[in-house]
């Protein structure tokens, strides 16, 4: 297909698409004319991205198509409308789009965390910098285990979930500045490694991952995938591909930012385990496979069902309509 030819043969056609949808109030006549217009740009617009794939002229066609949509129809899709298609198809979809990068972030926060944990153990004064004697055993023996018990289950819960969802939502909306989630990611695992060093230098290693594996293993996960999406939106306007800069981050910043209202639910979920569950007086292996049953259910949710979304041709990111043209074009 010859584009500019194409273009020009059914130009008068889109410049009367875009003058009718500009218009506040058409009457009878013009809504009608605008009807007949969207239908056939809507076929023009198809021919052409079957033809010649994305190009200036689409782009043009396609801003033209969204306008008119929102004129004749009013308003967008109702939100509610779009809760099934998010969480069963944009969602999980995205997730799966991370799910390497969340894995090797999984095991570079893990190997940090163990050299660090191994470099205090082995180093001395590096343990005894952390206030003196008395304070370091009131720390093991008693602080640590009764901070998951010391608030309300309530307002406990509230409080780990508002901290976790605000870190995880700053590792993916900061993400595009290259450094925040790669420093936040490394601050955990420093604290980490330093904690499990501090415990076990008293004996208590096992009190250390007792209390932490209920509900760490979701609440984890979660802070990973929310470094992997930061970063991966970095890395989409560092390496864009085919697409150009601004169109690769624009496409997987708002595909990607919709991961911090799944993981703001999962980190609830982790919440909810660290606030209530953790303080039972139950066998650990209850509490332990509580918390993995939940990081089952997030898995299969990313891997099997974001897997076969991603297959049907699911990114994540919204649909043609929704998110208008995908390049800045003149009106």
């Amino acid at each position: 297909m010859d584009l500019d030819a194409y273009s020009a043969a059914h130009r008068d056609e889109w410049d009367e698409l875009a003058r009718l949808s500009a218009r506040r109030r058409p009457d009878g006549a013009e809504a009608d004319a605008l009807i007949d217009r969207y239908q056939s740009g809507a076929s023009q617009l198809s021919a052409m991205q079957a033809t010649a794939g994305s190009s200036v002229q689409g782009d043009r066609l396609s801003l033209a198509l969204s306008r008119a949509r929102v004129q004749f129809t009013g308003a967008g899709t109702n939100v509610l409308s779009r809760v099934p298609a998010f969480f069963g198809n944009q969602l999980p979809a995205a997730l799966y789009r991370v799910r390497w990068m969340s894995l090797a972030v999984a095991a570079g926060t893990i190997l940090v965390a163990v050299l660090y944990a191994l470099w205090a153990l082995n180093t001395p004064g590096v343990l005894q910098s952390f206030g003196t004697e008395e304070m370091r055993r009131k720390l093991v023996d008693e602080d640590f285990v009764n901070y998951y018990s010391e608030h309300g289950m309530a307002s406990f819960t509230a409080l780990v979930w508002t901290n976790n969802a605000w870190l995880a939502a700053q590792c993916i909306a900061f993400g595009i500045l290259g450094v925040y989630a790669p420093v936040l990611l490394f601050s955990n695992a420093q604290n980490l490694g330093l904690t499990a060093a501090l415990m076990g230098s008293h004996g208590r290693i096992d009190v250390f991952f007792l209390y932490i594996a209920p509900h760490g293993q979701l609440e984890l996960y979660s802070i990973f995938v929310a470094g992997a999406a930061g970063m991966m939106i970095f890395w989409s306007w560092i390496a864009p591909g085919p697409r150009t800069r601004v169109q690769a981050l624009a496409e997987d910043g708002r595909a990607f930012i919709t991961i911090a209202i799944g993981l703001a639910l999962s980190l609830l979920a982790s919440g909810i385990i660290e606030g209530v569950v953790t303080r039972q007086a139950w066998p650990w292996p209850i509490k332990i496979g509580i918390g993995t049953v939940a990081l089952a259910g997030f898995l299969v949710y990313q891997w099997v069902i974001g897997g076969r979304a991603f297959r049907a041709g699911e990114t994540g990111d919204l649909d043609e309509i929704e998110a208008g043209s995908r390049r800045i074009v003149a009106g």
